[in-house]
């Protein structure tokens, strides 16, 4: 049986071996966490969200993220210290706008695709994931802004999503627990909300009653590849003196799904997959009181102007979650990035924000902002990374994706 090695156990990693192993490959998963989906997949915004695949790339945003320089507490919030990487990936990101239709177009038809293997995963093995297919709604203070989003509607509609714009009147009866007033919205009834955590661990669990091998703590530090196949080296990463003697796995074929950390694995296989890590937090309010469970919305939430989302979890959760920070491999916490989160709640929902618990992660984004899905230079190397913020919405689709290419090249 062809052996196939996967890095990286979050939501794009899990739904890679899974979609090997149904293929019939042997597979193992390698993570440098104790655990899968410790990072990035952890507290996302929780958003299954094909309404919002329009690429960044535009003047637009341009101009925006130059403006809000100076605002620590703003949406977008752009380190100006000098990094190559920074830099040399923020001048591939300009290049892209020309490609701005093109890239959102296919982005949207990639994530409509990955519902179905999504939901058919979670079906098959019986996750419980607090799915609600409610749709999202995204809400617009201003008509230039509402505007900007009847363009970007167009565009989604090419690549076959079908969103309806709203009154102020019909957004308070889609979602009345909502207090401001808005020029208008959208509302995308075909999207959906889950807990992008409980759904990974859940088919990792399904992974390993098929005889998926999980290789956790494990810290990679070499892969070699040769005609026959692939050694990947590493230490454990949790010995009490730090890292432990290397250990090796010998196998047929290798599939880097690491996330940020995919860049650093690719130079080490001679390739260059361009991902910068891009901050976002979210927090998570824990809906304890009556009142509050009742006027927590269930109708996912985009408020274009705060570029904040939200998602209902269950009865007592409500995930809320937003902003992107260019401050390279950065995990701390904020203050000032989480304060906007939670005055969001305060200004908009009556729920009480005495528990609440914060979070952030580090966006895997390519310039383009569409995912990598491709083979290496070198033989039985292959990529299923750089997903971005869309990593939930888009992985069902792409980990299909990259096992066709592996059973093309070593059929199981």
């Amino acid at each position: 049986m062809t052996h196939v090695a996967v890095i990286g156990a979050g939501i794009t990693g899990v739904t890679t071996a899974y979609s090997l192993v149904q293929a019939g490959f042997e597979v193992s998963v390698l993570d440098r966490h104790r655990y899968p989906a410790m990072e990035t997949s952890f507290a996302n915004g929780g958003q299954l969200s094909a309404s919002h695949t329009e690429v960044w790339n535009s003047m637009e945003t341009l101009k925006k993220a130059f403006s809000w320089m100076r605002t620590k507490e703003a949406p977008l919030l752009f380190n100006p210290r000098f990094s190559w990487h920074k830099y040399s990936w923020l001048a591939e990101f300009m290049y892209q706008i020309r490609h701005h239709r093109v890239n959102s177009v296919a982005c949207t038809r990639l994530a409509i695709e990955a519902r179905r293997h999504l939901f058919a995963m979670a079906t098959a093995e019986g996750i419980d994931f607090d799915l609600e297919q409610r749709g999202i709604l995204h809400l617009y203070h201003d008509r230039v802004s509402f505007e900007q989003a009847s363009h970007a509607t167009q565009l989604l509609k090419e690549g076959g999503l079908e969103r309806s714009p709203v009154t102020n009147e019909e957004i308070h009866q889609l979602e009345p627990s909502l207090r401001g007033r808005y020029f208008g919205g959208f509302y995308t009834p075909s999207d959906s909300t889950g807990d992008i955590h409980k759904f990974t661990r859940g088919l990792a669990r399904a992974c390993a009653r098929k005889g998926v091998a999980f290789i956790q703590d494990a810290v990679v530090q070499y892969i070699k590849t040769h005609s026959s196949g692939v050694e990947v080296q590493w230490k454990n990463g949790c010995g009490k003196d730090g890292l432990q003697p290397i250990a090796s796995l010998h196998c047929d074929a290798v599939v880097v799904c690491a996330g940020v950390g995919s860049r650093h694995l690719a130079n080490m296989l001679g390739d260059r997959i361009n991902v910068y890590p891009v901050k976002g937090y979210s927090v998570t309010v824990d809906l304890s009181d009556a009142d509050s469970v009742a006027n927590a919305p269930w109708v996912s939430l985009l408020d274009e102007q705060a570029k904040i989302v939200t998602s209902r979890l269950g009865e007592n959760r409500l995930r809320v979650a937003g902003t992107a920070e260019f401050s390279g491999e950065n995990w701390d916490i904020r203050a000032d990035r989480i304060r906007p989160l939670v005055q969001w709640v305060r200004d908009n929902l009556q729920v009480e924000t005495e528990k609440v618990t914060p979070w952030a992660g580090l966006r895997p984004m390519t310039p383009s902002m569409l995912p990598v899905v491709a083979r290496g230079k070198r033989p039985r190397v292959y990529y299923n990374t750089g997903h971005g913020h869309l990593g939930w919405t888009l992985s069902g689709a792409t980990a299909a994706m990259v096992t066709s290419l592996v059973h093309n090249d070593l059929p199981s």
